[in-house]
């Protein structure tokens, strides 16, 4: 098979108990489904199960609304909650930035090579700084500018705006405002945040200068799905990178650009190919 062929992802997350897998492959079996991909994971102390099927789609005998139509008993049956994906449907991103360029332009490098095939409606920023870079990608851009007078209409306009495009999540590239926990409450597991930290250490403002102050070994960033409680959110991805006595703060301000550039687009892909399950704080990622 080659991975360029539609495919349907199945993801789900229900009570764990006998028969799930046999229920589920049997279901896709009896429709002459082909599975192509399969992931499983029981949380023996959360007693929840979850699972990922990638489905040939060409392999059914039926479309993708009757194929919903036709799982949702069984999903009732062992009450799960699930959903399925088209391949053939590109996820729509909406990128949000401030000053700091680096994810910003890593983002749009690897969705104008196509590694990221996804469509980018818009980037949206408190700051006028990059509205050239990014309408020279023929992408639109909006300036909502934020102040502390004006936050309740500057996340109003940015809901609008993600709302008008039709979007399936957004981005925070650097994006250095805390978002309202309106906006968090409204978008739960579609918006994901880089932080230049290793979570749970050094939240907040300048985790580098944190570090440097604390004299650690090891530097990373995280990548994390946003909530209402700052840097708190279900971490999709992490990494790290070693440093020592002689590095300055600068130093590790330049060596963590290159972490958070990988760690935000391998978090945004497990995202973007249904990989990633939350359950409470915690993710499941099938890599």
């Amino acid at each position: 098979m080659k991975t360029s062929e539609r495919r349907y992802t199945l993801s789900l997350s229900c009570p764990d108990r006998v028969g799930i897998v046999a229920a589920v492959s049997s279901f896709l079996a009896s429709h002459n489904g082909w599975i192509t991909e399969a992931n499983h994971h029981a949380d023996q102390e959360a007693e929840r199960f979850f699972m990922r099927q990638e489905i040939l789609a060409d392999s059914l005998t039926m479309d993708l609304p009757t194929l919903r139509e036709k799982f949702a008993p069984l999903a009732e049956q062992y009450e799960m909650d699930w959903r399925i994906h088209d391949s053939a449907r590109k996820k729509r991103v909406v990128i949000m930035v401030s000053r700091q360029e680096h994810c910003l332009y890593d983002l749009l490098s690897r969705w104008q090579s196509r590694e990221l095939d996804i469509e980018i409606p818009c980037v949206i920023s408190n700051h006028e700084d990059f509205r050239g870079f990014v309408e020279w990608h023929g992408i639109p851009f909006h300036h909502v500018p934020v102040t502390a007078d004006n936050k309740a209409e500057a996340y109003g306009r940015v809901m609008d705006l993600f709302d008008e495009v039709q979007a399936d999540v957004m981005v925070l590239a650097r994006y250095m405002q805390i978002l309202s926990p309106e906006m968090c409450a409204r978008y739960p597991g579609r918006i994901i945040n880089i932080h230049h930290s290793f979570l749970p250490s050094f939240v907040g403002a300048k985790p580098y200068h944190q570090a440097y102050q604390r004299g650690v070994k090891l530097i990373g960033a995280t990548c994390h799905f946003v909530t209402a409680d700052l840097d708190q959110g279900p971490i999709i991805e992490q990494d790290v990178i070693r440093i020592d006595h002689s590095d300055a703060p600068e130093d590790l301000v330049r060596y963590g650009k290159d972490i958070e550039k990988a760690v935000l687009a391998r978090g945004l892909r497990y995202h973007l190919e249904d990989r990633v399950l939350i359950h409470g704080n915690k993710t499941v990622v099938f890599r």
